[in-house]
């Protein structure tokens, strides 16, 4: 294989390629939603069978890192997908259906990370965060409370305007403004009284329950980009999960 990307020598072959595929999305070399290169010019770029890039790139496939298209080509897996952008939404309806929440920015300051949260986003305790607040409805009713805290060097220009001008769609902001791609989720989940806040804007009797829902989002190669807390009210709605 004549790359100059090394690879750990005890990778089978297939997942060697599947690396270098990888460093090359890390790198920006294809974006979000364009098509990379097909098996036949992969072959002959890491000089290695079409059956070896094949399987690699159905691994990345199923990481839901890359989409095929029949008859099209396979490309980069995009948030700004119509079809993608609620991927990582977990809510349901009692009745059944997907459901498709509007967000409404309620704030947009800058802030510094404590050292709870610059462990989890992997940078140092007092550095420059981004605090967001929204509101996401359902048919005009508010389902979830979010506060998301990004750090302010990853998204340098980040301000309401953008996030507006975007509706509110986080994970497709971050792909077309920054460009950086959520490719995982690691959530914990609990229940919560709710406090004075969620009260007043998810308009709650006092001691309702809620779902609080902790996340950690990452972008290609496992690096840490977000931390959001959701207080979701869950009297009409499931938190839906698949384990496979």
């Amino acid at each position: 294989m004549n790359n100059t990307n090394s690879s750990p020598s005890f990778h089978p072959l297939y997942q060697q390629i599947k690396i270098l595929i990888t460093q090359s999305l890390i790198s920006g070399e294809w974006r979000p939603g364009e098509a990379i290169p097909s098996e036949i010019e992969l072959a002959s770029r890491f000089n290695v069978s079409q059956g070896t890039v094949r399987k690699a790139i159905s691994e990345l496939a199923d990481e839901n890192l890359l989409i095929r298209h029949q008859g099209k080509g396979t490309f980069v897996a995009s948030h700004t997908e119509e079809r993608r952008q609620l991927h990582f939404v977990r809510i349901t309806s009692d009745k059944g259906g997907v459901i498709y929440p509007e967000g409404k920015l309620l704030e947009c300051r800058r802030g510094k990370a404590d050292s709870a949260i610059a462990k989890l986003l992997e940078i140092n305790t007092g550095a420059s965060l981004v605090v967001i607040k929204r509101l996401l409805n359902v048919s005009a009713r508010p389902l979830l409370l979010e506060e998301i805290r990004l750090a302010a060097a990853m998204f340098k220009g980040l301000n309401a305007d953008v996030i507006n001008r975007h509706e509110c769609k986080m994970y497709s902001m971050f792909e077309s403004e920054f460009g950086i791609r959520i490719t995982q989720v690691v959530e914990q989940i609990k229940a919560v009284a709710p406090n004075s806040e969620a009260v007043k804007l998810l308009k709650l009797n006092t001691g309702a329950p809620l779902l609080c829902i902790e996340r950690v989002a990452y972008t290609y190669g496992d690096k840490p980009v977000e931390w959001r807390k959701s207080l979701c009210n869950s009297k009409e709605h499931y938190y839906m999960n698949k384990i496979v």
